[in-house]
């Protein structure tokens, strides 16, 4: 298809890294800060220093960077449960179902989205080595299989994560005070009087609505993955067998401590019942938080692993795919410093409350969404920049809080299908091309905004 060719060929030639996009919007929000927002009686060396100060205050913000490390360990852990032996073994019982490209995308998307609702990190990993390991059944057993189709159609859970439980707009909305947070300086003291404490799932990821939405989105993507299937021309398949789980052996007294399988069952048993006490409670309000998924994923890995040094070499292969998360997120928490200190946010927020109304600003709240994360490819990231101008436009036209920050989701998840960062470890487990899985991850894009679209008018 040309135009997938296009674009990839566009994203290869004139956007560079995360990181530098990172500094190249940092730069650029320092500019505009100094062009829109410097007082007239204030001389442009003194306001040039102090904003420098906004930014280095939000860069080292103590409460955005214990969101960086939660969503690093949501990324982490659910890498380390898909490693583990009983995901593994579920992973090769669903590919027995899978007997022609059809069937294969059909089952492939569906697993894919339902396990990334769950976790973001977990379907990212799942989806890869499910699509990885259907191949590897197809080539196996002589199966005529179209495989660029089979690894965008593990792709797609990128684009319902957000909408999800572990989306990171609704888990940090729904932890005590955040929202008040992060407006603390920008609205009025009338309008912080309007921001609830939280907004719990109850609103957002576990309202009637956003499971509609989200179940719409889950058939009109499988069944589009179904469709491509019937038409697809099968591809030449040569891979070597993906080693998901290695055998260890326990040589020393120390190291069969490492391989106990009894003490790792006992330690993650701990765990859980600590779980179960602290959360008991927050589980039953949907009070879902980071720390409460985080927590859970801990003891659950470690009792799936069955040892301590199979957890940690799990922990060890995950640990590369926070490396994103861990450089840029304090230089986006030093943009919003900025942009909360200099006022900034207010301007911005007024611009959309100007060209909207109560029903359009969802609608420019997805587009914006998801062209900000073509720039800006992290939802933690995109939330503490975006986040603050949606609550406050939100705030002035009177749209409720829960659907603009869910429109917020709906826009960033949904142009993963054109970014390929998040495709680099589906990429590099399936040994899979940008370019041969981009023509059917836009077609399902195109989908998924239809449905989140029709969602956001019609609900």
């Amino acid at each position: 298809m040309k135009i997938t060719q296009v674009i990839e060929n566009v994203f290869k030639k004139y956007l560079p890294s995360p990181f530098t996009i990172a500094i190249l919007l940092t730069l650029t929000t320092l500019l505009l800060a100094l062009v829109f927002t410097k007082p007239t009686e204030t001389s442009a060396l003194s306001y040039s220093l102090d904003v420098l100060k906004f930014w280095e205050s939000g860069v080292w913000s103590n409460g955005l960077l214990v969101f960086a490390y939660q969503m690093m360990l949501i990324l982490v852990l659910g890498h380390v449960l898909v490693l583990s032996k009983p995901v593994s073994n579920l992973i090769l019982k669903v590919t027995q179902y899978c007997t022609n490209t059809a069937t294969s995308a059909a089952i492939v998307s569906s697993t894919t989205m339902l396990v990334a609702f769950f976790n973001w990190g977990l379907g990212l990993i799942f989806g890869a080595l499910l699509a990885r390991k259907v191949a590897e059944h197809a080539q196996k057993n002589n199966i005529k299989l179209n495989y660029p189709i089979i690894g965008a159609a593990g792709y797609v859970g990128l684009m319902v994560w957000h909408g999800g439980i572990s989306g990171s707009a609704p888990i940090k909305i729904n932890e005590s005070g955040h929202i008040q947070s992060i407006m603390q300086s920008i609205s009025s003291d009338g309008v912080l009087a309007q921001i609830p404490d939280v907004i719990d799932y109850s609103q957002t990821v576990f309202s009637w609505w956003n499971l509609l939405i989200f179940f719409s989105a889950l058939i009109a993507v499988s069944f589009t993955f179904f469709f491509l299937g019937k038409k697809a021309t099968p591809t030449e398949i040569n891979l070597p067998e993906y080693e998901m789980n290695v055998k260890e052996e326990a040589l020393t007294k120390a190291e069969k401590l490492d391989s106990s399988k009894i003490l790792a069952i006992v330690f993650g048993i701990i765990i859980l019942i600590a779980f179960g006490y602290r959360y008991f409670e927050d589980i039953q309000r949907l009070k879902i938080t980071p720390n409460l998924i985080n927590f859970f994923m801990l003891g659950l890995g470690i009792i799936l692993h069955g040892s301590f040094k199979k957890f940690t070499n799990a922990v060890g292969e995950s640990i590369s795919d926070v490396s994103g998360i861990l450089i840029q997120f304090p230089l986006y928490f030093g943009i919003m410093g900025i942009m909360k200190s200099t006022g900034m946010v207010t301007l911005i927020s007024d611009f959309f409350v100007s060209i909207s109304t109560a029903t359009t600003l969802p609608i420019f709240t997805f587009f914006s969404a998801g062209l900000v994360n073509i720039f800006v490819p992290s939802g933690g990231g995109q939330w503490v920049v975006q986040g603050p101008i949606v609550v406050e436009s939100a705030l002035q036209l009177g749209v409720p809080l829960p659907k603009a920050i869910m429109a917020l989701a709906y826009g960033d998840q949904i142009t993963n299908m054109l970014q390929p960062f998040w495709a680099l470890p589906l990429l590099g487990i399936t040994k899979l091309k940008a370019k041969e899985i981009l023509p059917y991850t836009l077609i399902a894009m195109v989908v998924g905004s239809a449905v989140y679209l029709l969602g956001l008018l019609v609900l």
